[in-house]
């Protein structure tokens, strides 16, 4: 499977979470579709000539594999930008309330206070596991709550929240949700209409490994008048919604085109059985990292994790320790501060195996133990 892929043969790479990594077949692909942009840009761009078929025909393939309604679905460069485009939108009022765990993404969490403060509303975070988030959450909402909002598999801690249990009793509540969803596609069969959300987004370029900056916003057909664009040009005067969030100005359209050859490719290669074998690597990991290291794990179950696992390190300088795990020994994985503690996140994907996980381990006996 390795050899599928274009990473470097010397990196030890266990960070697919950060930005992914793509495999040759699809990374073809999308140099093919940039070659054909230049060789006529217009034919390509023109949403008179073949821009608008052939961003629709994407649109489309992707939203039968997450289970959603074309209709309802609008490609975006990446989750975050499908998060700001939400929580813009919001007509938030003073005193108004966000409420979050505390296991979101960091730049998420940076623009909900930056949203919060101009409106002088509050963003409210719950410390929670996986398994009290649907009580803790929902016992947090007051009658000034305007959002929940949710990750399903978190970014820090890499632990998988019951979003399906969170939307449900939230409709119940009348409360709209939003998912971040960010590290979902290719981890985990997606059904979004079934899952109800009102807003959901994802990235293609992380574990669906399509060429970066390829990404979607789901939205329930009552919450699509809200919704301002990212950019208004051109397609705005069109019927339908999701045509109206088609054309943002000039950018090269390859990677969202690329995305059904990333579909095709995990197809091809049996992607059930890897998520099963690279799910019992992060769980093996989480176990022996945590033995090494003497701290607890974040998942209490496995069943919390997916891919990924994260664990807590000794008292250490995070980033350091990264650097010179990257560039004295040829391991790339994550590791930062989450909550005023270092932490270590390992992502496996197709290309890792056993080995991988025992030079992560040797490399830290060698600098923590």
């Amino acid at each position: 499977m390795r050899d599928l892929f274009l990473l470097d043969p010397e990196l030890v790479f266990l960070n697919h979470g950060s930005f992914g990594a793509c495999p040759r077949s699809v990374f073809d692909e999308y140099q093919r579709l940039q070659l054909e942009l230049e060789r006529n840009p217009v034919e390509t761009l023109s949403l008179y000539r073949g821009f608008p078929a052939a961003i629709d025909a994407a649109r489309r393939r992707l939203a039968r594999f997450v289970g959603a309604d074309a209709a309802n679905l609008v490609l975006v460069p990446n989750a975050t930008t499908g998060v700001n485009m939400v929580a813009r939108s919001l007509d938030l009022r003073r005193g108004d309330e966000i409420v979050a765990t505390t296991h979101e993404y960091g730049g998420n969490e940076l623009l909900w206070e930056w949203v919060c403060e101009r409106a002088g509303a509050r963003y409210v975070t719950v410390d929670t596991t996986p398994a009290r988030a649907a009580d803790e959450l929902l016992r947090a909402v007051t009658g000034k709550t305007r959002l929940l909002f949710v990750s399903h598999i978190s970014s820090p801690t890499a632990l998988r929240f019951p979003v399906e249990e969170i939307c449900r009793r939230a409709r119940d509540a009348d409360v709209p949700v939003l998912v971040d969803g960010a590290h979902a596609p290719g981890q985990l069969d997606l059904d979004l209409e079934a899952l109800g959300a009102d807003w959901y987004t994802g990235n293609c370029h992380k574990w669906l490994c399509a060429p970066k900056g390829a990404g979607f916003l789901r939205v329930r057909p009552e919450r699509q008048a809200e919704l301002e664009p990212v950019a208004l040009s051109w397609d705005w005067e069109l019927d339908a919604w999701a045509d109206r969030h088609r054309w943002v100005g000039t950018r090269d359209p390859s990677a969202y085109l690329a995305v059904p050859a990333a579909i095709d490719f995990q197809g091809e290669h049996g992607w059930e059985d890897v998520r099963i074998r690279c799910h019992s690597l992060a769980v093996e990991a989480g176990r022996e990292l945590s033995e090494l290291l003497g701290t607890e794990p974040f998942a209490a179950d496995e069943r919390e994790l997916l891919q990924m696992v994260s664990v807590r390190l000794p008292p250490c300088d995070a980033r350091a320790l990264g650097l010179r795990l990257a560039r004295e020994r040829h391991v790339e994985v994550l590791t930062q501060n989450w909550r005023g503690q270092p932490v270590l996140r390992a992502s496996f994907q197709g290309y890792n195996d056993a080995n991988d996980l025992d030079a992560l381990l040797g490399a830290l006996r060698e600098e923590l133990v």
